[in-house]
């Protein structure tokens, strides 16, 4: 991390109708930082994310890669951030290159026509090796597996090539092998210290390995937020209402 401030949280509430589900929270992540947003079901993960992206009204200050959010435009916005949803679906019968093709939207020209550049190949061909799906990029996604879907939609973020990507239960239905190769290009994307990652994870081992810096939610609040080294036991068995380290060590005592 180079100390750059690359996404900026002030103040911010949102929900849904007027029902308020994120209230007053504010953080910020750093050019480089791998960010886990940890909670119980129903804590406002997701939403956060989606206010983020700006799938949903939000209200308070946030800011990407020194720009206020409120003042850009969608394709604008779409440089600065990528959202790789668990709910996440395909309509049309495109193949897996058509739909990471998709994401270089945001790069075209505008005009009648959209065509491809020379550029948006080579950022296609580069998200799906990085992704591991580059042998699939022929096959139709309504023939693909959740696994291998789920590889796709984040090389389509990759083939963005955003700033910030926003990431909600990004391991879903990933065997032991692709969680693996999931982290490891998380951690290869964000290497060159400029740009930076905020995943929602459920399961918290996953999440830790994934990431740098931990965001507690607590109902729509921020309990904690800080280095994942120094996580306080009682936070996350508050949050959790459990005891998490003493079930975790029971679950990975069998593989000792």
């Amino acid at each position: 991390m180079n100390g750059i401030t690359m996404l900026k949280v002030e103040h911010l509430s949102c929900g849904y109708g007027k029902t308020e589900v994120i209230h007053d929270l504010s953080f910020q992540v750093k050019a480089g930082e791998r960010l886990c947003i940890l909670g119980p079901n129903g804590c406002g993960k997701t939403t956060l994310l989606r206010a983020l992206a700006g799938v949903i009204l939000w209200q308070g200050h946030v800011e990407a890669d020194g720009d206020a959010l409120c003042e850009l435009s969608s394709k604008q916005r779409a440089k600065k951030i990528a959202l790789m949803s668990q709910f996440s679906r395909t309509a049309f019968d495109y193949t897996v290159y058509e739909a990471v093709m998709l994401g270089r939207y945001a790069h075209r020209r505008e005009g009648l026509f959209l065509v491809e550049t020379a550029v948006d190949r080579e950022a296609v061909e580069e998200a799906l090796r990085r992704a591991g799906v580059w042998e699939l990029r022929e096959q139709s996604m309504t023939k693909l597996s959740g696994g291998q879907l789920q590889r796709v939609f984040l090389a389509r973020a990759f083939a963005q090539n955003p700033s910030i990507i926003l990431l909600d239960e990004p391991a879903n239905h990933l065997d032991l092998r692709c969680q693996a190769l999931l982290l490891e290009n998380l951690r290869d994307w964000t290497a060159d210290g400029k740009r930076c990652v905020v995943g929602v994870f459920h399961d918290i081992s996953l999440a830790l390995a994934f990431a740098d810096t931990a965001l507690l939610l607590e109902e729509g609040r921020k309990l904690a937020c800080g280095p994942v080294e120094e996580l306080d036991k009682k936070q996350l068995d508050r949050l959790y209402g459990m005891d998490v380290r003493g079930y975790m060590k029971k679950m990975y005592g069998r593989w000792e």
